[in-house]
């Protein structure tokens, strides 16, 4: 039998291990623990990831009542002796029920199991057993008795310490596959047994266990499972106990060790754009803007131009608000670079908003020299090739487009600066496409998603992160209403008077057409509906994500040119277009909808001078997670409060599709109950990173980090 190693395959965990675990268990537990996981091949499953399926709950079984202490409907273990025992069928032999009877010093009890008949030779006469689950008093056998309680049959040579299920603090799993809690439990406790410092090496350097007073990496990952008798079992039910505390901080660790890897590599990347700053070029800045800028617009332009000046080329993420002016501290920074000599582009998901922002741009800079273009996909061939030779030669200073603005065909005389606009999941991938073709600009990565600061240090943590987070002056918060279905009346109404007053309107659907198998209003039937019978007297269009780009941009374009007034959309807008003549958004089925997808929903409202309007119409309030979600979207339009909020009731691996953008899913740590421990996990890595020419254990762990391809650090080193 070769020795247990934490990387050992799970399939070969039935090796004379655990008790009752052969090749046949071993295999159908690797392969539920894949699923879980998310991995194809159950092979890839090692005995650590066993150790990191953690217990739901813990209970305290260590208490043996006797069973003169019992009361009606409490929970305890008691120690007894099996007297009787039996079986039989009920309902018609359709199910069976064994039962004992067993006494102890104080008094008899009675307990019973459902369809377990073979339970009659686990419980000989006079056996020692232990049983826990909740008592009731049975009146008119006289006695107490449990049904299908955990137990435990104890033979002579058993210490009652020794016990698996009952008798001491046990852990409570959740169901895995065809594994319930009671043998998960006695896999999980036969193989902590086996661990021990040898085959569990640990990963921290000695100075960090000490200075933070963590427990070493082997006792953690046995107590966390088997709950030791001094920690007060609320602190391992809250994840706060010791062992928790210790594996949840070298998770952190390992993220923050990895993103302060990714940070070194991108100082130690060839130098940037060489910018300069002086007063004629600020007093150009200041001749450009028609308004003030925030004090959120110039603390986050500060910092920008800070980096755009250092040797090394910026990498930064720009967030704020719907509305709260990043566009313009973008255009900023691309007049400084531009007026240092360099090239700069603007890179956005849609060419309607592509073309939104060329026009914007070519206003506020018509006065200066600068030759603003747009490149898009849909141009003509000689048309896309003059503008190419253009941007080739130097002549013109500023480009926005889409990622057609980095295909084959495109070449810069001189790039300084990218901006990249609410795609910021592929700015890593768009920033080395730049990079392999011979370019090393900065990097603006601009995101109108407000992003809790826990979550920021992971997702972003290996970028410098701007936040504006005022509005400018004259924007009037939106007014949010939550309504149900008796108000439908209501609300067309008052669309109605909105529209003949000269405004537009956005209704939104989570649907695009009619499902069998969910009962939400589609957006295809109700725009269809809405035109005929409930507002002929008005143009509605239809807007969704399966139509062709050039479809949805048309409609996109009428509804701009108020040739629309009324615009069914699915959530396809919202990151879209500003339409300032908007006032009213109203979201059918809104508790179908996340808090930052309902924000961004609502901010494509109030864009403009006139007072804006967001109706949530709910059709199902029976959830408190639905509620909650509408009580804060009709309390507050911070985004960053709701924000925090989203993150809270919809977890880390949810928000805002962290999954499909790389954000680290994390097993046992949780982004809002362990802040702290993020944080401290932050500074420690910091730390070692300065001082690991003095910490030879902590090349170990830097090399496996690199090894791992959730941290994206493969093509480092």
């Amino acid at each position: 039998m070769s020795a247990l190693s934490l990387q050992m395959p799970l399939v070969r965990l039935h090796q004379g291990r655990i008790p009752r675990l052969g090749p046949q268990r071993a295999r159908a537990l690797a392969a539920a623990l894949a699923d879980f996981l998310g991995l194809s091949d159950p092979q890839q499953v090692t005995v650590e990831d066993l150790l990191l399926y953690l217990p739901l709950r813990y209970e305290d079984r260590s208490h043996l009542a006797r069973i003169v202490e019992l009361r009606e409907n409490m929970w305890a273990s008691l120690e007894v002796v099996v007297r009787v025992t039996g079986h039989y069928a009920v309902k018609g032999g359709q199910l069976t029920i064994f039962e004992l009877s067993a006494t102890d010093e104080t008094g008899q009890i009675r307990a019973f199991w459902w369809n377990r008949p073979w339970l009659e030779k686990t419980f000989p006469r006079g056996a020692r057993v232990i049983l826990y689950g909740q008592w009731r008093y049975n009146v008119s056998r006289r006695c107490f008795e449990v049904e299908n309680p955990d137990f435990e049959v104890l033979t002579e040579e058993d210490d009652l310490a020794a016990a698996i299920h009952t008798g001491r603090r046990v852990p409570i799993y959740r169901k895995l596959g065809p594994f319930t809690t009671r043998p998960l439990r006695a896999i999980l406790y036969h193989l902590v047994q086996q661990l021990t410092a040898e085959n569990v090496p640990e990963t921290l350097p000695e100075e960090t266990l000490r200075r933070l007073r963590l427990i070493p990496r082997h006792e953690a990952l046995r107590r966390v499972h088997f709950p030791d008798e001094e920690t007060p079992l609320e602190d391992y039910n809250e994840a706060r106990s010791p062992a928790h505390r210790r594996l949840i901080f070298e998770e952190f660790l390992r993220l923050q060790l990895a993103l302060g890897l990714r940070r070194e590599e991108r100082e130690r990347s060839p130098k940037g754009p060489c910018i300069r700053v002086d007063d004629r070029l600020r007093e150009i800045v200041r001749t450009i803007l028609p308004f003030r800028l925030t004090e959120g617009q110039r603390h986050a332009l500060r910092e920008i131009v800070r980096d755009m000046c250092s040797s090394r080329p910026m990498n930064r993420l720009l967030q704020g608000d719907v509305g709260s002016g990043k566009t313009i501290v973008a255009l900023l920074a691309m007049v400084v670079a531009v007026e240092n000599g360099y090239q700069a582009a603007l890179m956005v998901p849609t060419e309607i908003l592509a073309e939104q922002h060329a026009r914007n741009i070519k206003r506020l800079l018509a006065h200066t020299p600068y030759r603003v273009e747009l490149l898009t996909g849909s141009l003509r061939n000689a048309e896309k090739r003059e503008l190419h030779e253009a941007l080739s030669r130097g002549e013109i200073q500023i480009v926005i487009g889409t990622h057609a603005l980095i295909q084959e065909g495109v070449r810069f005389h001189k790039l300084g600066l990218v901006v990249i606009d609410e795609q910021h999941r592929f700015g890593v991938l768009q920033r080395a496409e730049l990079i392999r073709r011979g370019y090393n600009p900065d990097v603006l990565v601009m995101t109108a998603t407000p992003i809790p600061r826990s979550l920021a240090m992971t997702v972003y943590g290996d970028l410098d992160v701007s936040i504006i987070r005022d509005l400018p002056p004259g924007r009037t918060p939106v007014r949010t209403f939550l309504r149900t279905e008796e108000a439908r009346p209501a609300i067309y109404q008052f669309i109605a008077t909105q529209v003949r007053a000269g405004r537009q309107v956005y209704i939104v659907y989570p649907l695009v057409e009619e499902s069998e198998k969910m009962d939400l209003l589609n957006a295809t039937q109700m725009a269809d509906h809405l035109q005929r019978v409930v507002f002929p007297e008005f143009r509605v269009g239809l807007l969704h994500g399966k139509m062709r780009p050039a479809e949805k941009d048309d409609v996109m374009r009428r509804f701009l040119d108020r040739e629309i007034d009324i615009l069914v959309a699915t959530t396809v807008i919202e990151v879209g277009v500003d339409v300032p003549n908007a006032t009213v958004m109203l979201i059918e089925h809104a508790e179908r909808f996340g808090l930052a997808q309902l924000h961004q929903l609502r901010g494509r409202v109030g864009r403009g001078a006139a007072e804006s309007y967001c109706i949530l119409l709910a059709h199902d309030l029976t959830t408190p997670e639905a509620r909650e979600r509408l009580r804060v979207m009709v309390e507050t339009t911070d985004g960053f409060k709701i924000a925090e909020k989203d993150l809270e009731i919809r977890g880390p691996g949810e928000l805002m599709g962290t999954r499909q953008s790389g954000a680290p899913v994390f097993r046992i740590a949780h982004l809002v109950r362990d802040r702290n421990l993020l944080e401290l996990a932050r500074r420690e890595a910091r730390l070692l990173l300065a001082r690991r020419s003095q910490l030879p254990e902590l090349k170990v762990l830097l090399e496996e980090i690199r090894r791992q391809p959730q941290y994206g650090l493969t093509s480092i080193g």
